[in-house]
């Protein structure tokens, strides 16, 4: 579903975001910052907020971060 022509709330578009990828919202000073699993991931979560929301990715979050690995 697609909402362009309207204002739309960045914490909806955040939920949104986070309902649908396998990411991460990490709050820094409060502002929230995406955490993505890959480039390919990050790709499409930027492709699906254009698409959608009309907007760029760093309108909606402050920065995107590549996720850590795990360590054993």
């Amino acid at each position: 579903m697609s909402v362009n022509r309207e204002a739309v709330n960045q914490d909806y578009m955040i939920e949104r975001v986070c309902e649908l990828f396998r990411c991460r919202v990490l709050w820094s000073e409060g502002r929230p910052c995406l955490e993505y699993e890959s480039e390919e991931e990050l790709g499409e979560i930027v492709q699906y907020v254009k698409e959608n929301f009309a907007t760029e990715l760093l309108d909606v979050f402050f920065t995107a971060i590549p996720s850590l690995p795990i360590e054993d």
